[in-house]
């Protein structure tokens, strides 16, 4: 292209954003749209701290325990993060085999 050349420049073809998936939908998941936070609040709820403390025996759910602790523990340690997950699925059959 020259200066004096009258043709403006062509820009380059726009590139569309990535498609992003719709949310997929987990109707058989109970795990699904619940936050880790929930999960710790319900056991502790179905539990007490040191209920839970007994059947995962971890310093966040044994020591001084609180949600924020147990949250900032959980996030970082994805073994006992599954745990707390296979507790509540336990708990909720529980709850469903013994009726409302």
């Amino acid at each position: 292209m020259h200066a004096d050349d009258p043709t403006p420049p062509v820009p380059p073809p726009a590139v569309p954003p990535p498609a992003v998936p719709p949310p997929t939908v987990q109707p058989r998941n109970p795990l699904h749209g619940l936050t880790l936070e929930t999960l710790v609040t319900r056991l502790v709820d179905g539990y007490g701290w040191e209920g839970l403390g007994q059947r995962i025996p971890v310093r966040c759910f044994t020591h001084d325990p609180s949600v924020g602790s147990s949250l900032k523990f959980l996030r970082k340690t994805p073994w006992a993060r599954e745990k707390v997950e296979s507790l509540y699925l336990f708990m909720l059959r529980e709850q469903k085999r013994r009726g409302p």
